[in-house]
């Protein structure tokens, strides 16, 4: 009869694991929406502050705006297109640290003097140096101090040095017809400060440069210069040459245009941890009228100069001769000046060349034939660099 039956054992079954319990997910899940929330809080608050501090450490020039309403009759009229005309004027002052330059008279000139022009359309520049030692017809301005100059024939820094800012843009209106739009102005500080910003300009010496005057003392050939010895070098007169203000303008625009290569070839307004340096040192020792005095405003500024090609950034200096009557001073050269005026207020083209004369190889240069057999209409040439230009000479 039948015997025992076998059955085989079958594998314990195995518990469910229970599920993370909703709640404990969704207390997670705000966790971490808290912490992400914290975090661009914190990040909106650094780049707030950041901004606010930058943005405050601009000097605004209300008493420039103020005094050029009271002239607003006789400043020229504003161009019919967007170009802007921007007066950027370098200060000798010898305060606020600057001592060591020079002693403190309590006034201050105008080192350096660039009427820059934007055109309209964005794709150039040109970059005018006016010497200090010009003679210009200066108005009566309003002294800082109270009171009024009386009106007079006298070397163009003369304008800054006694009625400052507003003087010398009328000064400037009254010379070229050209309505300034804004103006910006960096002192000794501030300009160390730029330079250092970008970790160094590049500049090229022919000889070794030794001016105790300058504070400077300098092998020859490339080398990249430190914000203490920049402003030497773009101050010196007795260490270089003939120890002219036509050479010292010369360098300024060259490095000026290094500055210009060293700054767009980086990436330095397109690298926040390269851009607060820099716009930081720019916005400290600065003053700009009130449409310049927000750090938004200059920020599209310097994004506008970047984009211009090198090579359409122009470097030049108002045609000038010695003065017939001091030839420790300079006067005009006429009809070029005020075809380079004209040319500018036009927002027309402006040719530059390391002599001054047309390059007659290159295909519709003035007065060449261009392809096809035309010819263009002569535009004025003159001599000066665009920021492509090697520093050195080299080709």
């Amino acid at each position: 009869m039948g015997g025992d039956v076998t059955t085989s054992a079958e594998p314990p079954e195995e518990e469910p694991t229970d599920p993370v319990p909703p709640q404990r997910n969704y207390r997670w899940l705000k966790i971490l929406s808290a912490a992400t929330a914290l975090l661009v809080l914190a990040l909106a608050g650094g780049i707030w502050f950041l901004y606010h501090r930058l943005d405050g450490n601009i000097t605004t020039d209300r008493t420039t705006e103020t005094e050029l309403k009271v002239h607003a009759s006789e400043r020229p009229t504003e161009g019919p297109t967007s170009a802007e005309n921007i007066l950027l004027l370098g200060s000798d002052n010898r305060g606020d640290g600057n001592e060591k330059y020079g002693e403190d008279s309590g006034t201050q000139r105008s080192d350096t003097a660039i009427l820059l022009h934007l055109a309209a359309d964005r794709h150039s520049a040109t970059a005018m140096s006016i010497p200090r030692d010009l003679m210009a017809h200066v108005p009566s301005c309003a002294k800082p101090g109270g009171g009024k100059t009386e009106p007079r024939f006298e070397q163009f820094n003369w304008a800054f040095e006694f009625g400052g800012a507003a003087c010398t843009i009328r000064t400037v209106e009254d010379m070229t017809g050209i309505r300034i739009d804004h103006h910006l102005i960096v002192d000794f500080s501030g300009f160390k400060k730029i330079v250092n910003a970008v970790n160094g300009v590049d500049v090229c010496l022919a000889e070794p440069v030794h001016d105790t005057k300058a504070h400077l003392d300098l092998p020859a050939g490339r080398q990249t210069l430190n914000g203490e010895q920049a402003l030497g070098y773009v101050r010196a007169r007795h260490g270089f040459g003939d120890g002219s203000d036509t050479e010292r303008m010369d360098r300024q625009q060259g490095f000026l245009g290094s500055l210009f290569s060293k700054v767009s070839s980086n990436g330095v307004l397109l690298n926040p941890t390269k851009v607060y340096p820099v716009l930081s040192a720019a916005t400290s020792s600065l003053t700009a009228d009130p449409g310049l005095d927000s750090l938004s405003e200059l920020y599209g500024l310097a994004r506008d100069i970047q984009r211009i090609p090198a090579g359409q950034l122009r470097f030049l200096t108002v045609p000038r001769e010695q003065y017939t009557q001091d030839h420790n001073r300079d006067q005009l050269v006429q009809p070029d000046a005020d075809r380079l005026f004209a040319a500018l207020r036009d927002d027309a083209a402006v040719a530059v060349t390391p002599d001054g004369h047309p390059d007659s190889g290159k295909p519709g240069a003035t007065g060449t034939p261009a392809p096809g057999g035309t010819k263009n209409t002569p535009a004025p040439t003159y001599r000066g660099t665009t920021a492509d230009a090697d520093i050195c000479g080299n080709a």
